[in-house]
């Protein structure tokens, strides 16, 4: 059964609110599902796996179906990283030169799909 997605409001709050040093895991967590969610409505597909454990992954970016096993274009990050990530505050190659990114396949680069368009009301 698939999740039920998060309302924008109640994603785009959360975001801005992990973005504090002091955020709490539940904030976390939801504002990593929303970007999450985020990311795969604005890049469908199966070709990349995205992985921020151990609050969510999700499967995004056009081209071969994989369906079996494991990916062959991983991402994984913690969840403090995708955040700025998602949201613009560090580059996908600053997170990637100081090891803040684990990528491995040929097409595991999020460089065109960050950051992602995660405030969609007025604030």
């Amino acid at each position: 059964m698939a999740r039920a997605k998060i309302v924008a409001l109640v994603g785009e709050a959360a975001v801005r609110q992990a973005l504090a040093p002091d955020a709490d895991d539940t904030t976390m967590a939801l504002a990593v599902r929303y970007t999450l969610q985020v990311l795969a409505e604005n890049a469908p597909g199966n070709t990349v796996e995205v992985r921020v454990p151990p609050f969510g992954a999700v499967q995004c970016i056009e081209g071969p179906v994989h369906t079996r096993g494991t990916p062959p274009n991983v991402i994984e990050t913690d969840p403090s990283t995708w955040v700025q990530l998602a949201t613009g505050a560090v580059s996908w190659g600053d997170a990637v030169a100081s090891g803040r990114i684990s990528a491995s396949g040929q097409r595991a680069n999020l460089t065109g799909q960050l950051p992602v368009s995660w405030q969609r009301t007025p604030v």
